[in-house]
């Protein structure tokens, strides 16, 4: 279970990783139109988006590594 747990959410870091890079190169009106920040016509990027998909990935790769860690038992 723990090791099943701690691939997911190496996999889940890694996306939402490949998400902010998406976000810091695509402009608005080229992501797809279901992405938040879709906006037709506007050639600006979403910088704020990529920062927070990049935050999100930093907090899964360090519960991740907290997950991957040894359980103590006793003192």
């Amino acid at each position: 279970m723990n090791k099943t747990l701690v691939v997911l959410l190496t996999v889940l870091g890694f996306l939402f990783l490949a998400l902010a890079a998406f976000y810091w190169l695509t402009p608005a009106m080229s992501l797809p139109h279901y992405f938040p920040g879709y906006e037709l016509g506007v050639r600006v990027v979403h910088v704020k988006h990529g920062i927070a998909a990049f935050i999100v990935a930093l907090a899964l790769f360090v519960v991740a590594w907290f997950a991957s860690g040894e359980k103590k038992t006793g003192i």
